[in-house]
């Protein structure tokens, strides 16, 4: 009897164990939490907190703060979390999540990189439809046209930008950005909605709805679209299909190592 339920409460301690270690990793001001915050956050019992922080500050994946007295992650996390980063390879270990926008949305998916003033396509699933993108991994677009390069663009800092406007921005379709004004324009529309479009801009016939992807720095050097012909992706499924492509843009970042910041206060 004692033998068959060790397991399993080794597993109940361990998965507590995480759960405070998620929990002070919420904590991005540094200051710590005390063990009577660990505790209501967590509905854990004050003696079974004090259990748990042992190992965990002994290996140093905790430590307390002198100054507060509370808890907060030490070092030893910051090592897994950089060997994580440094094992990360955007071209390969997010396909599945491209797969499974590309299935959610039965439209094609793109996952592109900055190349200044181009973006280069890293990784590509196909929509199950027998009109497709004709696009290839390797191959290159302009930022100012594509909606993932516009992406890219809007947190992108100004000498990116220059870059763009002093290489050209040459008409690709009647309705194509020509102009830095306009460019500007639509880079802080970007900016306050999360996502970008390219309404017929770079290829005739083709809509494509993208969202930025962040990395560990906080930078944007990445950028994945839901891309289709106009009978697919007409206006009125832009909204849902923007909802789609931030979420998984959202999940991509994650992955990278992207922390969003916390929303400011009002007071």
């Amino acid at each position: 009897m004692t033998t068959a339920a060790q397991p399993r409460n080794n597993s109940a301690s361990l998965r507590k164990a995480l759960a405070i270690l998620q929990y002070l990793g919420d904590d991005t001001v540094g200051e710590g939490r005390t063990i009577s915050q660990i505790s209501d956050a967590l509905d854990l019992n004050k003696s079974t907190v004090t259990r748990l922080l042992q190992p965990l500050t002994e290996t140093f994946f905790v430590e307390q703060v002198p100054a507060s007295g509370g808890y907060r992650l030490s070092w030893e996390t910051a090592r897994l979390g950089q060997a994580y980063l440094a094992g990360v390879r955007p071209s390969q270990d997010m396909h599945q999540l491209l797969a499974d926008l590309s299935e959610s949305t039965a439209e094609t998916v793109h996952f592109v990189r900055a190349a200044t003033p181009h973006v280069v396509y890293i990784d590509k699933v196909d929509s199950s439809h027998a009109v497709r993108m004709f696009s290839r991994i390797g191959n290159t677009q302009p930022m100012y046209s594509t909606s993932v390069g516009k992406s890219i663009l809007a947190f992108d800092t100004e000498e990116a930008l220059r870059t763009v406007v002093d290489a050209g921005m040459p008409r690709r379709t009647d309705t194509t950005i020509t102009t830095e004004a306009a460019l500007r324009e639509e880079l802080a529309l970007i900016r306050a909605q999360g996502w970008a479009i390219d309404n017929v801009e770079n290829e005739d016939g083709i809509r494509c709805v993208a969202a930025p992807v962040f990395d560990a720095s906080g930078g944007c050097t990445h950028a994945i679209s839901v891309s289709g012909p106009l009978s697919r992706v007409p206006m009125s499924r832009v909204p849902e299909l923007s909802v789609l492509v931030t979420r998984t843009a959202r999940d991509i970042s994650r992955r990278m190592g992207y922390v969003a910041p916390e929303p400011r206060s009002n007071t």
